[in-house]
């Protein structure tokens, strides 16, 4: 055995030499990885005894991808591209040996070697789409070249991982060997080239694939046409289409010239800065500082939610397609029965798109249980209140939930805006009452928001964390407050629209820049979805807003037809003169001459409203770093990703030039606006959120 660096060995088997690189945790392309392939490569092209190659890896994966943490910084020696040219041009059959997952860089490395092999259980892939990238190492030029162009612009596009299966049957891998024999399998595979004396196979000189589509512009077209609504706001998807267009329209070398200038126009862009943060802030947001990773959890068995609406339904299903029981409580048969006979048409429905099968469907349905009687749940290890925002009625089932529930049990309540250490305060064990705020849909939205009560247990946080962890949540702790993180942020920015309304933009005028913004809907819109009834009582309604007069009319939004928008049969929204009518009605009684709102003020008021409400979030303790708001309000309210979330979006454009602004329209920013001390702060300093520790 011989070794190359400290992350590579070559060790010759008769006439098979093995390269072996080892750089835990998933031998990502690392400055000594590219190393080891260089030389490794040189070193058994040199010896005469060999006359084959096998590339593989130790540890849990082949080579997942590109060292991350080096995108964006200066390139260190040897350049990927010399490696990749060392395996292709090598005068020896080079086999990639698969494991794990080979995705990115690591794919485009095998894609370099003249054959595949991989153990069943692998998969590949170009995800660099994800990161607001297209796969910068040959990536977009190979792979149409393997598996055609349609097939490479949805798998560049969507960013997808292929099995093992249908990588064999598109032609990505040459063959499957023994699950945990891939060593043996990849050196009996080159014994075979030998034998058979196959051809040194280039991806780059294959033309078979690409050939039929040259001078069919039809097919980008209507793949972009097809996807438009998909990618919009993004510009990395457009990209790799190019790419993928540059490979059939272009020869090899120059479609490598045009990959390279496309990779690098998008690597030194916001996008992809925004979305770079965006995945490492995912990865950040389960760190609590002070609870640590080996906390011993409440091994959650058995779940009780109480409550079967859409919310409390929605929540269960989270937990029975993990296989964990649920025991759904109600207060009335009918609503009890109307809550499951609703998760049962969600999962028939999912069946119908063949997403489960029939039997799935029976078995999740199996996990769950109804009943009418709190009493139900006395073995339960966790249970979710899920009923309606009303302080009293959560207190009220709390001190019952006191009383039926067994010690050690997480007691969590589903509640988006009240206070968790009052709801809290109804039991005699304040340390096991912890938020879970699911977003509607329960079982669609990814965002968990757990909020940490005064008195909340470090045991029940990291239970909540680990237990939306393993439901597919993506958690974001938060202090209390009202609304916590999201819609605390939300309120800022309802201020500002509503306010703007009142000045002389119209509903329709705000909708229209916060989703030309990225946004999936502006503020009218979503509470015409929601419903304008939220929260509204006919017997208190004085028409004192908008809002109450639009209910008053029966105008509530989508439901009924008409909200602050007409809508047709098929809830397609057009302004509307009723709406205008009333708006117009208000500012002549407050006595206030409507004026012309640029699309300028409107964003700016909007979104750095919200960015100076989420530092004062960050200066009060309620979230741990800018990064977790990003992620609430990416993953809880559609934030484009592109952006990288408010707090990003701060940095981005710069805090002093948020703060200037935010005092420019002073007064008209409202009476209950106060700028955030510690924007200011970080604006006069020059720094970013991104900077900022508590």
């Amino acid at each position: 055995m011989q070794t190359i660096n400290a992350v590579t060995t070559l060790t010759v088997e008769g006439e098979v030499a093995v390269l072996s690189l080892n750089s835990p945790p998933v031998n990502s392309l690392s400055q000594p990885v590219r190393e080891g392939i260089l030389n490794g490569m040189r070193a058994a092209n040199a010896d005469p005894a060999v006359k084959a190659i096998v590339l593989i890896c130790e540890g849990r994966t082949f080579i997942a991808g590109a060292e991350i943490t080096e995108l964006g910084k200066p390139p260190k020696a040897p350049s990927l591209a010399e490696g990749q040219d060392a395996i292709e041009s090598s005068s020896k059959p080079v086999i990639a040996a698969i494991h794990g997952t080979s995705l990115g860089g690591g794919f485009e490395v095998a894609l370099c070697c003249h054959y595949r092999v991989a153990v069943p259980s692998a998969k590949c892939g170009l995800p660099e789409v994800h990161l607001g990238l297209l796969p910068g190492a040959g990536g977009t030029q190979r792979l149409p070249r393997v598996v055609g162009p349609e097939k490479a612009l949805e798998m560049v596009t969507g960013g997808t991982h292929v099995g093992a299966k249908p990588a064999l049957a598109m032609g990505l891998f040459d063959e499957l060997v023994e699950e945990g024999k891939l060593r043996e399998g990849a050196i009996a595979f080159a014994r075979k080239v030998l034998a058979e004396n196959r051809p040194l196979r280039k991806v780059r000189d294959l033309d078979d694939k690409v050939a039929p589509a040259r001078g069919k512009p039809e097919i980008f077209a209507e793949f972009r046409k097809a996807n438009a609504r998909k990618f919009r706001g993004f510009l990395a998807p457009e990209y790799n289409i190019r790419c993928i267009e540059a490979a059939v329209n272009q020869p090899f070398d120059e479609g490598m010239k045009t990959e390279r200038k496309l990779f690098l126009e998008l690597l030194g862009g916001s996008q992809s800065a925004a979305q770079r943060h965006v995945f490492f802030a995912e990865r950040q947001v389960w760190k609590i500082p002070d609870i640590p990773e080996d906390i011993a959890l409440v091994p959650v068995k058995k779940v009780g939610i109480i409550g079967a609406g859409t919310m409390g339904g929605g929540i269960a299903m989270n937990f029975a397609n993990v296989g964990i029981p649920v025991t759904l409580v109600e207060t009335q048969q009918a609503a009890l029965d109307r809550g499951l006979s609703v998760v049962r048409k969600n999962y028939e429905n999912t069946a119908k798109r063949g997403r489960l099968k029939p039997e799935d469907v029976e078995t999740r349905m199996g996990l769950l249980t109804g009943s009418l009687d709190l009493n139900a749940l006395a073995d339960c290890d966790m249970v979710i209140e899920a009923i309606f925002e009303n302080m009293a009625i959560k207190k009220e089932v709390f001190a019952k939930l006191d009383k039926i529930c067994k010690p050690g049990a997480v007691l969590a309540t589903n509640t988006s805006a009240l206070n968790v250490n009052e709801i809290a305060s109804a039991t005699s064990r304040p340390e096991a009452v912890v938020g879970m705020h699911f977003f509607s849909p329960a079982n669609v939205m990814r965002l968990l928001e757990v909020v940490r009560g005064e008195k909340t247990s470090k045991q029940m946080v990291a239970t909540a964390m680990a237990i939306g962890k393993k439901i597919g949540k993506i958690g974001a702790l938060s202090g209390v407050c009202p609304g916590f993180i999201g819609n605390r942020i939300l309120a800022a920015r309802t201020a500002q629209a509503q306010a703007m309304v009142l000045e002389g933009a119209m509903p329709w005028d705000i909708d229209k820049v916060l989703y030309d913004f990225g946004l999936p809907m502006g503020p009218f819109a979503m509470s015409d979805l929601a419903g304008l009834d939220i929260g509204w009582s006919k017997e208190n309604s004085k028409s004192s807003t908008i809002r109450e007069v639009l209910c008053e009319m029966d105008r509530r939004g989508q439901k009924t037809g008409a909200g602050y928008y007409d809508y047709d049969e098929q809830r397609n929204a057009k302004p509307s003169e009723v709406t205008r009518k009333i708006i117009g009605e208000f500012m002549a009684k407050k006595g206030v001459t409507p004026r012309v709102i640029t699309e300028q003020e409107i964003l700016e008021r909007c979104i750095y409203a919200m960015i100076n409400e989420g530092a004062k979030i960050l200066d009060e303790g309620i979230a741990i770093r800018s990064s977790d708001i990003d992620i609430v309000w990416i993953n809880g309210y559609g934030f484009p990703v592109y952006r990288g979330g408010p707090m990003f979006y701060g940095d981005t454009v710069g805090l002093a030039t948020v703060v200037a602004k935010l005092k420019e329209y002073g007064p008209k920013m409202g009476p209950t606006f106060a700028m955030s001390p510690l924007l200011e702060k970080l604006a006069a300093e020059g720094k970013r959120f991104t900077e900022w520790k508590r």
